[in-house]
């Protein structure tokens, strides 16, 4: 199965067909045990898995984020030097699905959202100084599917309610939102720091060590939350997950929803005037420069 980039238009070059589809717009397909491609679309894989696709395989196979990651995973660069998305590992020299078997999926269930989706590819779109994304759809049609030539017919919102794609999409929408809003920004934001993108991994990908820096000691000296909050979030997997988003839109974007303690709020607030200061030298210098520059002419 061929997972469409989300953040790309669909080329005509591509097995996505170009033309964006609403959610109720109607497609022909039926994938079965009896069809003649059976497992053939699980054979050349090449999946990225949402958080909360991770969260569910993890739990599925009773291991950590951290293990699952290391077992089952590769990294890779959505942008250049910037933020990272992760794939699902074939097989050892090979391209199948490990999780793929004779019968199918040995973990329907818990599937990941590319593998619901298919055919459909989901876009998810956000013009800029807009808070939410637009989600639109596009087909995929490869040679070797013989779902498209099935005799049944329904709408894309139709299919994504029979595939249970729908809970995975809104749980996962923070995600994507942050995604769009650091693609859409580009350098007006500058290039993330180091210890911003490992951060954006670790509250995206790596759960179980998320867990581990929200319930120390420093995390506590810094954000100002209630008791009863914090233990909500340390005991649920996707809770934790969502407050990631919310941790991520306040790191890199400045939306400041979790609130601080009042030592460390200060902190910020000198750095923040320090920085500011020495933008405004470096801009005085700048300005100096240049009128030197014209003057000698």
């Amino acid at each position: 199965m061929n997972d469409t980039d989300p953040q790309q238009k669909p080329f005509p070059e591509s097995p996505v067909m170009p033309a964006m589809l609403g959610g109720s717009h109607t497609i022909q397909f039926r994938c079965h045990r009896g069809i003649g491609c059976w497992n053939a679309c699980c054979s050349n894989i090449d999946i990225s898995l949402t958080p909360v696709d991770i969260v569910r395989l993890k739990q599925r196979l009773d291991i950590t984020s951290t293990e699952f990651l290391d077992r089952y995973t590769v990294p890779y660069e959505m942008e250049k030097d910037g933020i990272a998305g992760v794939k699902l590992r074939p097989v050892e020299g090979g391209t199948a699905c490990r999780f793929m078997v004779e019968e199918g999926c040995s973990v329907y269930e818990d599937r990941p959202t590319a593998c619901r989706y298919y055919p459909v590819a989901l876009l998810s779109m956000r013009h800029q100084q807009e808070y939410v994304d637009r989600d639109a759809y596009a087909l995929v049609t490869e040679p070797h599917c013989l779902g498209h030539q099935e005799p049944r017919t329904l709408t894309i919102d139709a299919y994504r309610a029979e595939q249970g794609v729908v809970e995975y999409d809104e749980l996962a929408r923070g995600w994507r939102q942050l995604i769009l809003k650091k693609k859409s920004s580009g350098p007006t934001i500058g290039k993330p720091s180091r210890r911003s993108l490992q951060l954006f991994f670790l509250a995206c990908y790596d759960v179980d060590r998320f867990r581990e820096f929200v319930a120390s000691e420093g995390f506590s000296n810094l954000f100002d939350l209630p008791a009863q909050e914090l233990h909500d979030i340390l005991v649920d997997d996707i809770a934790l997950m969502q407050f990631g988003f919310r941790l991520l839109r306040q790191t890199l974007f400045g939306e400041m929803t979790i609130p601080l303690r009042a030592d460390a709020a200060e902190q910020r607030a000198a750095r923040v005037r320090e920085r500011a200061a020495r933008l405004e030298r470096e801009a005085a210098e700048r300005a100096a420069r240049d009128e030197g520059m014209y003057d000698d002419g």
